[in-house]
């Protein structure tokens, strides 16, 4: 049986991590490198880098910082934003990225996912897509959430995933930051529907949470970030929560 995996997720913003309530309201939640090694200490399974403001700041991704982190880390480490070139994953890469996050660049140029997983193989390219529920449908988002599209989540995960995509980063802007729960529903279509894992991003608040995540959601992984750098779940104590519940997870 595979094993679930649990992601924590810096999102940085000018050198430092944060976290709000539905991509708003951002505060800071730490140091990256000292988040990064106490994770890895922890037992999570990955790590996740989201340069946060880079699409909107039109500029690269911070490679001084993602060097720093990766030199923290003996996990796999997935870094995003503002990525949109082979040029630009090939320097994450050799900063000590294992793979990389293309989200508005890939929506701006669906070509961009093929081009990536030809280069580098598809086990290098997540595709994140951050949706919102907009008048009985799901859509997707760009620029950090900033700028809905009119592309449907469910049609735009199964193309990346024919583009060459390995994974999916899920992120519910309805649920991120609420602590109430992922979103299910849509998760489990999404899971249900793909071959490549389902990584659930938005709205972990308890233990609980990554239990339902795992069962109805079908996800592969859980992402969550708030309640891991605030100290509300440790991960141990969620992985030995959820290997007690029948759950699959690398102790």
């Amino acid at each position: 049986m595979l094993t679930k995996r649990i992601i924590p997720c810096l999102d940085i913003k000018n050198g430092k991590t944060v976290k709000g309530v539905n991509f708003e309201n951002l505060r800071d939640a730490g140091d990256p490198v000292e988040l990064a090694q106490l994770y890895a200490d922890q037992g999570a399974d990955e790590l996740v880098f989201l340069d946060i403001t880079a699409t909107v700041e039109d500029r690269k991704t911070l490679i001084e910082l993602v060097r720093k982190v990766a030199r923290a880390l003996n996990i796999p480490f997935t870094v995003g934003g503002g990525i949109s070139s082979i040029q630009d994953v090939s320097a994450l890469l050799h900063a000590g990225a294992d793979k990389i996050s293309v989200n508005s660049s890939a929506v701006r140029n669906p070509e961009l996912v093929n081009t990536l997983a030809n280069e580098f193989g598809s086990q290098c390219v997540v595709v994140a897509i951050d949706t919102r529920f907009v008048n009985n449908e799901h859509i997707v988002h760009t620029h950090g959430g900033r700028k809905p599209t009119e592309i449907k989540t469910i049609a735009w995960a199964k193309e990346v995933e024919e583009r060459g995509a390995g994974e999916i980063l899920l992120t519910s802007m309805d649920t991120d930051g609420t602590k109430n729960g992922f979103a299910l529903d849509l998760t489990a279509k999404i899971s249900d529907l793909l071959s490549i894992p389902v990584i659930a991003s938005g709205g972990a608040g308890n233990q609980e949470h990554f239990t339902e995540v795992f069962t109805t959601g079908k996800a592969d992984a859980a992402l969550a970030a708030s309640i891991f750098h605030f100290k509300e779940v440790m991960i141990p104590d969620l992985k030995l929560y959820l290997q007690n519940r029948g759950i699959a997870v690398r102790m």
